[in-house]
């Protein structure tokens, strides 16, 4: 049945709701050429300021779906339970977290993407690993599965590449925060990458797309149900972003943390949010009497990820790449950190080369912030509270400047905020 990509526009735009063959025509359309940019544009922008029903956005979501492949997964002979986190500030928890699950007898088929803005992309974090592969073939995707138990990857490019098309849109037309598009663009690639269990960290913050709690909730909720109605078992874990996630934010710098982390040591904070996210993907996959401490402990995770970064053509023996310029930043006065931004922290590392602007933009595998201090932390006058680390000394400015509202030094320490906020199942 055609429409016109007009009045398919007007209906939302007036708060109509989209017909499922409106929805289904729109976005083959928009995959295959036949509906212009500006009109999938205009149709984002009338998504974001009016919403969709629940059944526009299940309806959005399968045809998103429909305009690529499903990935086949029957033949790993593990249980499949994947985890996807909307975003943060040293956010590197996929990096201990996937290993860690597949010693406990799962796997874990991990697509990951690259960062934009201030946010960090887990595959721009792998590719610190000196030889490290992040494209994998099909054949090579689920072998990796079978023995080693996990994969972090990027999704083949016949993987809902309607998504892939529309947040190119999104990105340059001011319509990335709408939550029916978010939802919909997060839950087609996991629902065709062909998982059957489904974790997500929703980030709530300064450093998150998500602000507030209560929008947050929302988005959620919308990805669990959307995962429920295509036979996805779906639990989402709201967490804290306020802040950075562990004391560092870059690429090579996270993933010496995550090392650290798999060793047994690292952040109380990393340590914590990831065997937090571990429990509920095992119990997902019916692996629930495993305790992933245990396998942390043990080093069971250390060796699944050396096997990991082997099998993708990495050395997890070879050193990672130090930046050749350091700057730190020290306390102006004794007292407690009571504030320590995500988002300042964050667009600081960007402006180091850690980040991007533009998807095609190269990223630095070196930048980024390392911090000596957390909110809560007691520290005297003259100390570090932070270190720059970049390749560019002329980047260095632009760093200091975004910091400049983002650190606060008071007399008393405000209560720690939880990690974990509220779950959504």
């Amino acid at each position: 049945m055609a429409f016109s990509a007009i009045d398919v526009i007007v209906t939302k735009r007036d708060g109509g709701q989209l017909s499922e063959e409106q929805i289904h025509w729109i976005v083959e359309g928009y995959t295959a050429g036949r509906v212009a940019d500006e009109q999938m544009a205009a149709l984002a922008m009338a998504i974001l300021l009016r919403g969709m029903t629940p059944e526009e956005i299940a309806h959005w979501t399968a045809a998103m779906i429909a305009s690529g492949e499903r990935m086949d997964l029957s033949t790993v002979p593990r249980p499949l339970v994947d985890k996807h986190s909307t975003g943060g500030v040293g956010d590197k928890i996929t990096l201990p977290l996937a290993p860690l699950v597949a010693a406990c007898g799962a796997a874990v088929p991990q697509l990951s993407g690259r960062g934009l803005g201030h946010t960090g992309g887990t595959l721009d974090k792998l590719e610190a690993i000196p030889g490290l592969r992040t494209r994998l073939s099909t054949t090579e995707f689920l072998e990796q599965l079978a023995t080693v138990g996990c994969a972090v990857c990027a999704a083949s490019e016949s993987l809902a590449p309607a998504d892939r098309k529309l947040y190119a849109l999104r990105d340059v037309t001011g319509t990335v925060e709408s939550i029916p598009l978010i939802a919909s663009s997060i839950m087609s690639k996991k629902i065709a990458e062909g998982t059957s269990g489904l974790v997500l960290d929703v980030k709530v913050g300064s450093g998150a797309f998500m602000k507030s709690l209560d929008d947050a909730r929302q988005l959620a909720t919308t990805m669990v149900e959307l995962g429920a109605a295509h036979g996805v078992r779906t639990v989402a874990l709201l967490t804290d972003m306020a802040t950075p996630l562990g004391r560092t934010v870059g690429n090579a710098v996270e993933v010496a943390e995550a090392l650290e982390v798999l060793a047994g040591g690292g952040p109380p904070d990393v340590v914590e949010l990831t065997v937090a996210l571990a429990r509920r993907m095992l119990d997902l996959a019916g692996l629930s009497d495993v305790d992933p401490a245990d396998a942390l402990a043990s080093g069971r995770a250390m060796d699944v990820w050396r096997a990991m970064v082997r099998a993708q053509g990495g050395d997890p023996d070879a050193s990672l790449p130090v930046a050749r310029e350091t700057e730190v930043v020290r306390a102006p006065r004794s007292g407690v950190v009571t504030k320590l931004d995500a988002l300042a922290v964050g667009i600081a590392a960007w402006r180091l080369g850690a980040g991007r602007a533009r998807k095609e933009d190269p990223v630095s595998a070196t930048a980024g912030v390392v911090l000596h201090r957390k909110e809560g932390d007691t520290v005297t006058a003259g100390e570090p509270l932070l270190e720059l680390r970049t390749d560019d000394p002329d980047r260095i400015p632009a760093a200091l400047a975004a910091l400049q509202d983002g650190i606060t030094i008071g007399d008393t320490a405000a209560p720690r905020r939880p990690l974990i906020l509220d779950t959504i199942e």
